[in-house]
């Protein structure tokens, strides 16, 4: 596993697209409660890798493997026309969620300072039924006092099942 100073954040690229969408993939598989569809996916990704009103920042050791990513993207709330950055997702690959280095918590502070150099608010939550309680601690500890939560009903996440198209 890798130690923490060979971890570098670094911006995504479109060379990145096929790593970032299998980690967006296994965070669907891990997280979602909806059959993704890989083209909606793409969609969201392929622009913030060409930095079109959002950005993919991603993690490891310097010119290694993606260990994990984060997709920010740049808009409006449905009510508002003042801008903000929505977090799409965090997700670190399983193999590294243990490793030292804290990789989520890295990609966390990565966009709050992205947050505070473009001067408008992030907006970031945790949709899961998967260890939930560590995660919204976690953010707790980075962003301070949730503003709210998530609830599903007749869903839970992890728990469709993908089919073959």
């Amino acid at each position: 596993m890798s130690e923490d100073n060979d971890l570098k954040i670094r911006i995504g690229t479109v060379d990145d697209m096929d790593e970032i969408m299998d980690l967006a993939m296994m965070a669907c598989d891990e997280n979602g409660f909806l059959n993704p569809n890989p083209a909606k996916l793409a969609a969201e990704i392929w622009p913030a890798l060409n930095q079109d009103h959002g950005l993919c920042a991603v993690i490891g050791p310097p010119d290694g493997m993606i260990q994990g990513v984060v997709l920010l993207r740049i808009g409006n709330m449905w009510y508002s026309d003042q801008v903000v950055v929505e977090v799409k997702a965090v997700f670190i690959h399983p193999e590294y969620r243990s490793a030292k280095g804290g990789r989520a918590r890295q990609l966390c502070e990565y966009s709050k300072k992205v947050s505070d150099t473009l001067g408008v608010p992030l907006i970031i939550g945790v949709l899961s039924n998967n260890r939930t309680e560590g995660k919204v601690r976690m953010y707790e500890r980075i962003f301070g006092k949730p503003a709210g939560a998530f609830f599903l009903h007749n869903a839970a996440t992890g728990s469709f099942s993908r089919t073959e198209h």
